[in-house]
């Protein structure tokens, strides 16, 4: 059973009861649900995910001032709860897997995650913020919260970037992309440099998911699960499939034998079929940014679309 559906049953079955019957004064300002570290907050967990930090558990946000007065006594409430459920054992937590549930103050919460309490309102904050710390302060899901104080946050985060900073990170990515993926692969594929040309490979898949995510205008999680989230968007999601092609070619190495330092220059190599799969990949990203108005011009190479991008800003 996924730990999101999991988490909603445990609450409904146990703590619902216990926050209404033995907290009646608080309930009001009580929320519930699963958000934060873990791949069961982002849906993404499998048996594997099972060995640590799994279990039936739902995370308590109690505005500071309560938690204050009332989180040690509703956490042993908490703790007292059956903890076998539905044929899973108790959660078994890691060291550093520890206060990800239970009772949490919803102020510190955000604070841990974001190093901020609120949702941004400058750029600069914005700009302050990792993508994945947003990702882990938004995913899951909320159960009950009938003050909206916890989802008040949440909600202004998921608004996403003001639309100026939404479009310098995208410029950002579009030019990161055609540099490891259209320029520096080849150069040092040219120069026999195979460990260079690797990193300039998974800089360009980085950089390229990170496009996607942003074109979807959401925020993409740590990079462990940036390829398995890139299947629910929705727009752009079959450049995963895309990209997995250009861990299948054979080594390119044959393709790059005897080129001289002026051959390329200008023209991709497709005698190398990651080559191929770059450029395919490039040729859909053009045509989404196309569709999309954020660029008007048809060429392959994504760093002469940055520009486009970054005068949309000013729109």
């Amino acid at each position: 059973m996924k730990g999101l559906e999991l988490s909603q049953n445990y609450y409904h079955t146990y703590g619902k009861t216990m926050i209404e019957k033995q907290f009646p004064e608080i309930a009001g300002q009580t929320a519930v649900g699963l958000v934060g570290y873990g791949s069961e907050c982002l849906g993404f967990d499998d048996e594997i995910s099972t060995d640590h930090d799994y279990g039936p558990s739902f995370c308590i946000w109690l505005p500071r001032e309560t938690y204050m007065q009332y989180g040690s006594r509703m956490q042993d409430a908490y703790d007292a709860l059956p903890k076998e459920f539905m044929g899973c054992a108790t959660r078994v937590e890691e060291e550093q897997g520890k206060g990800r549930v239970g009772v949490l103050c919803l102020e510190d919460f955000y604070l841990e995650i974001l190093g901020r309490e609120s949702v941004p309102e400058a750029p600069k904050e914005w700009f302050a913020l990792s993508e994945a710390a947003l990702a882990t302060a938004t995913n899951g899901a909320v159960f009950t919260d009938p003050c909206g104080k916890f989802t008040a946050i949440r909600e202004g985060l998921l608004s996403y970037y003001p639309r100026e900073m939404w479009l310098k990170k995208l410029a950002e990515s579009l030019a990161r992309a055609a540099q490891a993926g259209q320029y520096n692969y080849a150069r040092a594929m040219k120069r026999g440099e195979r460990i260079a040309a690797e990193l300039a490979l998974t800089e360009f898949v980085k950089e390229t998911m990170q496009i996607v995510y942003l074109l979807n205008k959401k925020y993409a999680p740590f990079y462990k699960w940036m390829y398995r989230g890139m299947k629910e968007l929705a727009v752009g999601s079959e450049i995963g499939d895309m990209l997995a092609l250009l861990y299948q070619v054979p080594d390119p190495s044959a393709a790059w034998e005897g080129v001289s330092p002026t051959d390329y220059l200008y023209h991709p190599n497709t005698e190398d079929g990651r080559v191929l799969v770059i450029e395919a990949v490039c040729n859909v990203l053009v045509q989404m940014l196309n569709e999309m108005g954020l660029s008007g011009r048809q060429d392959n190479f994504l760093q002469n679309h940055v520009g486009e991008v970054l005068g949309r800003a000013t729109e």
